[in-house]
């Protein structure tokens, strides 16, 4: 089963958590054991793990991001997002989660998230639930 998502994206860069959405789609599959890959087919944002307790993590790491890759700079690339792109190569376009007794297996602390470094605008998130 494959599940497109839409995530509307708020500001140019954000850390969008999609966790509740990702379990919504797992526990409507009914699946209790297997895996559950969440893909962005972006090129301008990507798909990560990490804390999702407290928000000074997401604001944490886009500034440290901006410091790292400017949004203005000497790039080739002609659109003007060029930043938007490597950030999105950094970050990978999916993840992968272990399904078990009908939950995602996830640390206590962590979250998913749409990256989004092309804002803002309706993204799309595939969810694909696979029963093992």
């Amino acid at each position: 089963m494959l599940t497109r998502l839409t995530v509307p994206t708020r500001r140019r860069e954000v850390l969008e958590d999609v966790t509740e959405r990702v379990v919504e789609v797992l526990r409507s599959s009914g699946v209790q054991e297997g895996v559950c890959y969440v893909i962005c087919p972006h090129t301008t944002a990507g798909v990560t793990i990490n804390e999702a307790a407290d928000p000074a993590v997401a604001t944490d790491i886009l500034s440290y991001l901006a410091e790292l890759i400017p949004h203005q700079g000497e790039w080739l690339h002609g659109e003007g997002n060029s930043d938007a792109h490597i950030k999105a190569a950094m970050f990978g376009h999916s993840v992968v989660v272990p399904i078990e007794d009908g939950d995602l297996v996830l640390g206590t602390w962590q979250g998913i998230y749409l990256a989004e470094f092309d804002g803002p605008r309706a993204r799309t998130v595939l969810v694909k639930i696979m029963a093992g």
